[in-house]
């Protein structure tokens, strides 16, 4: 009877949610730019405020972090993770509608930043809006933890974590955001690869130079650039750097059996990213998953040298740089991923090349038997009418690892992302149906856990 009545409010009650998304989503507040973060952690603030919450913004070496707690019916404590920043725009020209003028159109809502990560924040809040009509109070107590520096790499939570860690303590953790697959199944991500992320550059010389004057005779700083990144990876996909693995945790048995349980993906990458055909001669299967998920990667993210605009400029390049990330798995380290990388550069003759170190996070995994994590597996069901997914790791990174290891919880993730949701993208978007189930999920969570 109470959930049936909590389901009816949701849904009558869902264009209030939106509005209140869509309010937020107007908010520029985008880290990588030093932009609106102080407006969205206000606006964020507010929003619990108005849940009965006691808010505190809490300063850190950045964006601030925004605290909100609220006492429920029973005395265990859950902490939900969420981040009011967002990623950059651009390239604006790509977007159908403007990034920061949220648009409804085909059952979905378009704005940056709506599914990564706003609609997480305002459907879980539209879910303690259902408990509190039908119950007048929470079922247990809750803590809003809310950053705003997650798209940069959450650089300095993990040291606020720590010294927090008492202020912050709870019995487990929901995630800042959750999938469905292309099948509409829910996914359960069971753990984050961590990750280290630098800038690689050179300057060979005070100017560019008229390539007819320097190429034989001036060093040129991108093939510099060029010849030290090629000897950190090579055409095997192997990465380079000695003693790189030495801390890497193989696969465990438990992992190949979950894996060897999902379904087939493979066709659908090649189908929504065009892939040809996968690194190290992989085609799918299990194999897919344990090499995109649990095994480290090295990325070239951008590089910059020289004139690359129209037609043709005879120069040789000066200065070159490279973005470049570490995707880590347990037991590495950014720290000792950085310290190993100076080391090869210097040994390969390359330490005229600067690292500048532009933020990490150690990987996280939360055991995917832990009763916490099988009970949010188990109350998706009903929503989602399918079995959850359990990954044991996802590929991508957050500072799951400080919740894990200050605060000692167990981690779980669920949400409404989906395989066209195009978070960092142009046309980010959610699905309203997804939406809706969410904040569904999140009420029997809530329940099942206050027992």
């Amino acid at each position: 009877m109470t959930f049936t009545r909590m389901d009816a409010y949701l849904q009558d009650n869902l264009d209030a949610s939106l509005a209140e998304l869509s309010d937020l989503c107007r908010i520029p507040s985008i880290a990588a730019q030093n932009t609106g973060l102080q407006e969205g952690a206000e606006s964020v603030a507010a929003m619990l405020k108005k849940r009965g919450f006691t808010v505190e913004i809490m300063p850190t070496g950045g964006a601030p972090v925004v605290f909100g707690e609220r006492k429920g019916r029973v005395d265990k404590t859950m902490l939900i993770y969420n981040h009011y920043d967002v990623q950059p725009a651009e390239p604006l020209e790509l977007w159908d509608s403007p990034p920061f003028e949220p648009t409804l159109r085909d059952g979905k809502l378009f704005a940056r930043g709506v599914s990564d990560d706003k609609a997480h924040i305002t459907s879980r809040l539209h879910a303690l809006d259902a408990l509190l009509d039908a119950e007048g109070e929470l079922p247990c107590n809750i803590k809003f933890i809310i950053e705003g520096e997650e798209e940069i790499g959450s650089v300095n939570l993990p040291p606020f974590i720590k010294a927090h860690a008492e202020k912050f303590a709870g019995d487990a953790c929901i995630w800042e955001f959750g999938a469905l697959d292309h099948n509409d199944v829910p996914i359960q991500f069971a753990g984050l690869r961590g990750i280290c992320y630098v800038e690689l550059s050179v300057e060979s010389l005070s100017t560019d130079v008229h390539s007819g004057l320097g190429g034989t005779i001036f060093p040129n700083a991108a093939w510099r650039l060029v010849w030290a990144l090629a000897s950190i990876k090579g055409p095997d996909e192997r990465i380079r750097i000695p003693n790189y693995y030495d801390n890497v945790v193989p696969p465990s048995a438990r992992d190949h059996e979950l894996f060897a349980k999902l379904p087939e993906i493979a066709d659908e990458y090649r189908q929504r990213y065009g892939v040809k055909e996968f690194l190290k001669g992989v085609t799918g299967g299990p194999e897919l998953r344990i090499q995109e998920t649990l095994l480290p990667s090295c990325t070239i993210c951008g590089l910059t040298s020289g004139y690359q605009g129209p037609g043709t400029k005879t120069v040789l390049p000066a200065k070159a740089s490279a973005k470049v990330d570490f995707r880590l798995v347990p037991d590495q380290t950014p720290e000792d991923v950085v310290a190993k990388l100076r080391a090869h550069l210097d040994a390969e003759g390359f330490s005229d090349i600067h690292i500048d170190y532009l933020g990490g996070e150690a990987p996280g995994r939360t055991d995917p038997d832990d009763p916490f994590l099988q009970m949010v597996v188990q109350t998706a069901e009903e929503i989602y009418e399918s079995e959850m997914e359990i990954h044991p790791m996802i590929g991508g990174s957050g500072p799951n690892h400080a919740f894990l290891h200050y605060l000692n919880v167990p981690v779980a993730t669920a949400g409404l992302g989906y395989p066209d949701t195009r978070a960092h993208a142009p046309n980010e978007n959610i699905r309203l149906d997804h939406y809706l189930q969410h904040a569904r999920h999140i009420t029997r969570i809530l329940k099942t856990f206050a027992g």
